[in-house]
């Protein structure tokens, strides 16, 4: 792992996973541990088909080798996935080649259209790329996904939406000839006392590929950590998969963590990986136990390589899209390396009415389920569309900067037919367009009603000074309607320093992005330039993610320099 500065600003400790708990739990052993019984089991079994596992005859675990497995207290870790001296071979590792959006011009294709996009696992696995000392190919880089691992200080919504839109226009850092445009997104915010009951299914990959320090126990830790913030009002079933899917822990209240974690610390990894098996199972358990109103939610966990069963992409992405028809959200989080099928588990998180985040150490995973378990948990709007037109008489060309993979037709936005994102609790959500000022000039090979242009002709709005027009459709969690939101964009003319620290902050991990994937729209634009506008933008900086960001800066410069 590269130590910089980042390591000094990141080095903190961490108590283990319910270890208060845990402690008294020690201090009087067997003071109400819970276990499956013969009878339960037997029972449990007859209701899911028989698919329920035991743990290889192993004896129960003592509260001693609980605690060991999920403690991280008394390290020092910086963001970064586990390092244990081993050699990855990166040769299995899979993605989904991505080419950068082009500039378009505002009179030929006035509309924009996009599902907003709340994963971040390219961040961490880009950073794991940088960590191990190489840089990430291009095609592991979404520059979206850069953008949005990072929280941003919106301001949240005040009326009868669940999110609050801000925009803002300011001068391009990397061509001063282009101004920047900035959509942001900020959901409500929901306190442990607003927080609806959760109804989870931890669905983890015990197969061959998992055992790994980097997998199975980091993925342990990850749930052990989740398990700590739930309560007796949320309840946790846990299935697995290998060579075939079993139930190891039958829907049990959040707040008997000993059995939880129980069942956590026998798991061991071996076998093939029938990954459609376990997803059948996983549903089937949490729409047995399904919560009206409340949180309905699988959690899979893997490396994404599943070889048994229906395993082919475009098969798994029908299953999940028929899952997802019945009311059941998903997380996916993604371990581990050298067979990472990074473009499998993005697809099925997208399909999946979820997201995708990608678990490189106990940090991340606690970033990602503690931190933010609102926003990672709890959907407070889904299939989010976001629709920009541009003003030919304002804009002769715009590109927007990264959701290549997420691109809608105009006609979709207002079809409530067409799957789109979710957006969860609390979460920011950021889009970067690069705009070509009319008159600025631009190299270029050259659906419905129109703000700014009827016939090819301009219309009365396109006189009054407005850049662009963004509207937005979301539904809510169990609705089947969308709601509009619009808002029309001026631009006071601002320079690059002169705006927002946010936009500002954005802008540069979009441009760290874009040199890693080696754009061409950054001209001559350096590193060292980069990091200069990160700096000057850190902020506050609550978690220390963003001095986290320029550490990997660093890195990158000194890998480059190799």
């Amino acid at each position: 792992m590269v130590v910089g500065i980042g390591a000094l600003l990141f080095q903190r400790r961490f108590a283990a996973p319910g270890e208060e708990w845990l402690a008294a739990r020690r201090a009087s052993p067997g003071s109400g541990a819970v276990t499956l019984g013969r009878a339960e089991r037997a029972s449990t079994a007859a209701r899911y088909g028989g698919r329920t596992l035991t743990t290889k005859g192993a004896p129960a675990p003592s509260s001693e080798s609980i605690i060991g497995a999920f403690s991280v207290e008394g390290e020092a870790e910086s963001f970064g996935h586990v390092t244990d001296g081993l050699v990855d071979d990166l040769s299995g590792e899979a993605y989904d080649p991505i080419d950068g959006n082009p500039f378009l011009r505002a009179g030929d294709a006035p509309l924009s259209t996009f599902s907003v996009d709340v994963d971040t696992a390219s961040y961490s696995n880009v950073r794991r790329w940088i960590s191990d000392g190489s840089l990430p190919p291009a095609d592991a880089v979404r520059v979206e996904e850069l953008v949005n691992y990072f929280p941003y200080d919106y301001a949240g919504p005040d009326g009868p939406h669940p999110f609050a839109t801000h925009v803002e226009v300011a001068g391009c850092p990397w061509e001063p000839r282009h101004r920047l445009v900035r959509i942001g997104i900020k959901g409500r915010e929901i306190d442990e006392a607003g927080r609806k009951p959760s109804n989870l299914v931890f669905l983890l990959d015990v197969s061959g590929s998992m055992n790994d320090p980097r997998k199975l126990p980091l993925l342990k830790s990850a749930m052990g950590m989740l398990t700590e913030q739930l309560g007796a009002n949320d309840r946790v079933a846990i299935a697995v998969y290998a060579g075939a899917a079993g139930l190891v822990l039958v829907p049990t209240p959040a707040d008997n963590r000993w059995a939880i974690l129980e069942a956590l610390e026998r798991l061991e990894a071996g076998g093939s990986t029938a990954g459609a098996a376990g997803i059948e199972l996983a549903y089937e358990v949490a729409r047995e136990h399904f919560i009206v109103g409340g949180n309905n939610r699988v959690i899979l966990c893997t490396d994404g390589d599943f070889n048994v069963g229906v395993a082919a992409d475009g098969s798994l992405v029908r299953l999940i899209e028929k899952k997802a028809q019945s009311g059941v959200f998903l997380t996916v989080l993604g371990f581990g390396t050298g067979n990472l099928k990074d473009a499998k588990m993005e697809k099925l998180a997208d399909k999946g009415n979820g997201n995708y985040a990608y678990i490189d150490s106990r940090l991340e995973a606690r970033k990602v389920l503690v931190e933010q378990m609102g926003a990672t948990l709890e959907t407070i709007a889904k299939d989010v569309k976001v629709q920009v037109e541009f003003n030919p008489l304002a804009v002769e060309g715009y590109r927007l900067i990264g959701y290549e993979n997420r691109l809608l037709a105009a006609r979709d936005f207002a079809d409530d037919t067409k799957d789109a994102g979710e957006i969860g609790a609390g979460h920011t959500v950021t889009a970067l367009y690069e705009v070509v000022p009319v008159g600025a000039g631009l190299e270029v090979p050259g659906l419905g009603p129109l703000r700014y242009q009827e016939n090819g002709r301009p219309t009365n709005a396109a006189f009054d000074g407005e850049l662009l027009f963004v509207k937005l459709r979301y539904k809510e969690p169990e609705g089947d309607e969308s709601t509009l939101i619009e808002v029309p964009v001026s631009d006071a003319g601002g320079s690059f320093f002169e705006a927002d620290g946010e936009l500002r902050f954005a802008a540069s991990v979009a441009a760290f992005g874009m040199l890693l994937r080696g754009s061409q729209h950054l001209g001559k634009t350096t590193l060292d330039e980069v990091a200069d506008w990160a700096l000057e933008s850190t902020g506050d900086d609550p978690g220390g993610y963003r001095a986290g960001f320029l550490e990997l800066i660093a890195a990158t410069g000194e890998l480059r320099k190799e």
